[in-house]
């Protein structure tokens, strides 16, 4: 049972929005999520951009889930 921590996209077609979600990490692309876990709106310039529960991720982390890179960096980007 691996957990990855990833992005979801949601929104229209030319108005991108994500959701960064716990999920398996063979699961289909747009299947259940164990748990949403914050959003990422790239359509916006300032800093609402990412909004994320710190604690979760690294709930989710410490029981062994890997974050993708665009995660990883959007964490970094919210920790700050």
């Amino acid at each position: 049972m691996a957990v990855v921590i990833r992005l979801q996209r949601t929104g229209k077609r030319a108005q991108p929005q994500y959701r960064i979600i716990a999920a398996e990490k063979r699961s289909a692309v747009g299947s259940q999520a164990k748990e949403v876990l914050g959003t990422f709106n790239p359509c916006i310039k300032d800093n609402e951009q990412i909004k994320l529960d710190i604690e979760r991720v690294n709930h989710w982390i410490k029981t062994g889930a890997v974050p993708s890179r665009t995660v990883a960096s959007l964490i970094k980007k919210a920790s700050k």
